[in-house]
């Protein structure tokens, strides 16, 4: 909800201190890596666009100042000493790759938003007490191998078993990306943070939802990430020749499949709430259209930060597929294959980016992230954690047309600045 009657405030830019042109300036470079000729960014975690922008990037953490380094999951590190170097870090960043036909924005603007950080306090000539670290993260996305949030993963709890032996599509293993990255996979235990050596971290984020643009609120504030899970349903009917078998006398399993989507939308919408649920895999056998479909698959997927708000929909929902087959002579049966709990954003953070907002005369919003993040294995890692969002036009995000202002990109990364320095400060 909005936290004051100036929650839409947009703030004065003419006071703020980061540099929004140098921020767009460099917004717009790294863009040119992986750049589609018709519209949009192609530039996949573990590519060659990828690993050109990786280069480009190092230089400029470089040229600020930073102790630049790559971790043995290809996660790119750049430290800026502190007054006091034995106090613990505060951890800053995001990721670079996309999805295919993307837009510049997303994860991009955390790791040059943070870039930009650094840069106002060289310009400020401001030292921190605490050391500050940004982080780039490796193959947020996942696109080549089917699992998101790999180098954060890598970092906190290390990779799953036999992910640096799977194959992308371009016929190269992770394992031999990270090699080509120049780093040894064999010895990717020695990325793992220790929790310890961190007092925070920050994400600063586009949206990639619709709620701050609608309600015209320019900072977000992340409450958590909410949990995913995935329920199979096996719907079982009767495959018989779609010519011959009379309509009154069908046991059609894709008829029940359709009434259970449209259960699913309807228990997700019953009671007030963020919860959120889609049917987005249905697979009909055997798969012909001359024969009525005798069994059908269907996915759906449940995501809230409240994981007894997902246990209260699907139960609901395994009601009504239990009236479904009754009604359609079939039989419906519901398990779940992958789950992944909510990851709670650290409540002192959001307090603290709340008040760095106000004091810019910035509005807030809390909310939580429909999306998964980095955010959410620092999280998990026992590292105090803070997603700062802003708005994304119309909520389009992993689109050619995913936009955001300029001037929005610099609220954030002066929320981003305040939030680190007066956190600092304390």
């Amino acid at each position: 909800m909005k936290t004051t009657e100036e929650s839409s405030a947009e703030g004065d830019l003419a006071e703020f201190r980061v540099n929004g042109t140098r921020l767009k300036k460099n917004l717009l470079q790294i863009a040119a890596f992986g750049k589609n000729p018709e519209r949009g960014i192609s530039r996949l975690g573990f590519s060659e666009p990828d690993r050109k922008a990786r280069s480009w990037l190092i230089e400029e953490m470089s040229r600020a100042g930073l102790d630049v380094w790559v971790d043995q999951a290809a996660n790119i590190h750049g430290r800026r000493a502190g007054k006091q170097p034995d106090l613990p870090a505060i951890l800053f960043g995001s990721h670079i790759d996309s999805v295919p036909e993307g837009g510049i924005f997303d994860g991009t603007l955390g790791v040059l938003g943070a870039l930009e950080v650094v840069r106002t306090l060289s310009d400020l000539g401001e030292q921190t007490r605490r050391p500050l670290e940004l982080i780039v993260w490796a193959d947020e996305e996942g696109v080549h191998f089917g699992q998101g949030l790999f180098g954060s993963r890598a970092a906190t709890a290390g990779p799953m078993r036999g992910e640096l032996d799977l194959t992308g599509s371009d016929g190269v293993s992770l394992h031999e990306w990270i090699v080509r990255y120049g780093q040894n996979p064999n010895e990717i235990e020695r990325a793992i943070l220790d929790p310890k050596s961190y007092a925070a971290y920050f994400e600063l984020h586009i949206e990639q939802g619709p709620t701050l643009d609608r309600d015209g609120v320019p900072i977000g504030i992340v409450e958590g990430i909410v949990g995913i899970y995935r329920f199979q349903a096996q719907v079982v009917g009767f495959a018989n020749h779609a010519g011959t078998t009379p309509m009154s006398e069908r046991r059609d399993a894709m008829i029940s499949a359709s009434k259970l989507t449209q259960a699913v939308r309807e228990e997700v919408m019953a009671k007030p709430g963020r919860q959120v649920g889609n049917v987005g895999l249905v697979r009909a056998l055997p798969g012909a259209p001359n024969v009525v479909p005798g069994r059908v698959e269907v996915t759906i997927e449940l995501r809230d930060l409240d994981e007894s708000v997902v246990a209260d929909v699907i139960a609901r929902v395994r009601l009504r597929a239990a009236e479904i087959g009754r009604e359609d002579g079939t039989e419906i049966a519901i398990e779940p294959f992958a789950a992944e709990g909510p990851a709670h954003m650290d409540v002192g953070l959001q307090d603290h980016i709340d008040h760095s907002a106000g004091s810019l005369g910035l509005g807030t919003y809390r909310l939580p992230s429909g999306a998964g993040h980095d955010a959410q294995n620092v999280a998990r890692h026992g590292i105090p954690t803070g997603m700062i969002f802003v708005r994304s036009k119309d909520g389009v995000s992993h689109n050619p047309g995913e936009w955001t202002e300029w001037n929005d990109c610099t609220r954030g990364v002066e929320v981003l600045y305040q939030s680190v320095t007066e956190l600092d400060a304390r």
